[in-house]
């Protein structure tokens, strides 16, 4: 009774949570417009602004032109690449979060390598005494915690401070047709979370590059010298499937759409998936009541240490939730996170020591109203009129259509 219940909680709130044992199913592909391309794509647009020029890339695997790094089509078209600055999950995106990337060089083109994860997340100015530009290209997934954006505002500046420009290669956004979340309070600012803006901020890269230099957010005031390369045929609503996984436990659509909803579990005792095949698709934790789903996190790539590693967990298979009916939301569906907490039997230990959860909300308002049971509708409440004040904000910053 107790399961069937629960199943028919998450049928009433329009989540179709399955929680059966099952494999996960690929997910449905969406097929952008033929002549969608990205900025990286659009050589002509940006190639001859490079040339005589010393470059440095801020980039990951997922800079690519077609199914080519980055980095190895501008060394094959001759451009004079001088360093490579490489962010969390390293240049060819296989580092555990929160693994420290070590300087270095690419072995596989030889050039210098300086990490931007660890003890330096800033370029220090000898990095940058040689060249003449930088070039950002880093797949997002436009969330306020996923750190990319937070390497990119370092780069920028950075680069203020240097005098050097920046020229952004822009991604779409796979969560760009909507914004939702708490804004951050600065009280709170970390690397994952710097800027006042929502947990679902609306906006790519290069939109978002353009917000931190209008709003004045670099130390000091300082503006970047800014030029976004522009993706074509590109809408705020155009669905959009990454070519590659953005990094090693965001490994399909499913779980990009499920990321800005259950993300907050990594602040708690819930398990989201790190050291099994379904990462940001299963919820779990030891001795959980309910739920006829069980995993027990093991050592994997992306993830050599996997919060609760060895222990079973109980919770919910959402691998059968079809990738379009999450982007269909249109929103963060705090449920999940409710109903395990009402549900976890010592709630007093429910949260990390720490509070990581603060972080990730941008504050201790969501942690607050969870312990005194406040409901979804309720809580969204509370994120007025803060966000509908910062849509408005967006909105003289976007290059595309909403």
């Amino acid at each position: 009774m107790i399961v069937k219940s629960i199943v028919g909680l998450f049928m009433t709130l329009g989540l179709a949570v399955l929680i059966a044992k099952e494999s996960v199913q690929p997910a449905v592909r969406h097929f952008p417009p033929e002549k969608l391309q990205t900025g990286a794509e659009r050589l002509n647009a940006y190639l001859p602004k490079l040339k005589g020029k010393k470059v440095g890339l801020t980039i990951n695997h997922t800079a690519i032109v077609g199914e080519t790094h980055l980095l190895d089509t501008l060394l094959r078209l001759g451009v004079d690449v001088r360093r490579v600055f490489v962010p969390e999950h390293g240049l060819r995106g296989t580092a555990d979060a929160g693994e420290k990337i070590q300087d270095g060089k690419d072995p596989q083109t030889g050039v210098a390598m300086a990490s931007l994860y660890g003890n330096r997340r800033k370029p220090a100015p000898a990095d940058l005494a040689d060249l003449d530009l930088m070039i950002f290209d880093i797949q997002d997934v436009g969330v306020r915690f996923y750190t990319y954006i937070s390497t990119l505002h370092y780069v920028m500046e950075a680069c203020a401070e240097q005098g050097l420009p920046l020229m952004v290669l822009d991604r779409p956004n796979p969560n760009g047709h909507f914004v939702d979340g708490p804004i951050l309070d600065t009280a709170y600012r970390s690397f994952v979370g710097m800027h006042p803006v929502p947990v679902v901020h609306g906006m790519t890269v290069g939109e978002y590059a353009q917000m931190v230099n209008g709003e004045g957010w670099l130390k000091g005031g300082v503006t970047c010298k800014l030029e976004v390369v522009k993706c074509s045929e590109y809408t705020h609503q155009t669905p959009y499937v990454l070519p590659r996984k953005p990094s090693p436990n965001l490994p399909n659509m499913r779980a990009i759409y499920l990321y800005p909803s259950i993300c907050y579990f990594e602040g708690t005792q819930v398990s989201v998936g790190r050291g099994t095949d379904k990462q940001f698709q299963v919820l779990g934790t030891p001795g959980f009541p309910i739920g006829d789903y069980t995993f027990t996190p093991e050592p994997k790539e992306g993830a050599m240490q996997p919060f609760l590693q060895g222990k079973p967990c109980r919770g919910y298979d959402l691998t059968s939730l079809d990738p379009e009916e999450i982007r269909g939301w249109g929103k963060i569906h705090l449920d999940y996170l409710i109903h395990f907490y009402q549900n976890y039997p010592e709630k007093d230990s429910f949260f990390l020591k720490g509070m990581f959860i603060d972080k990730l909300a941008g504050g201790a308002s969501l942690r607050t109203q969870l312990v005194q049971g406040w409901n979804e509708d309720k809580i969204r409440a509370s994120w007025e009129p803060a966000l509908s004040q910062y849509k408005v904000k967006r909105k003289q910053y976007l290059l595309y259509k909403d």
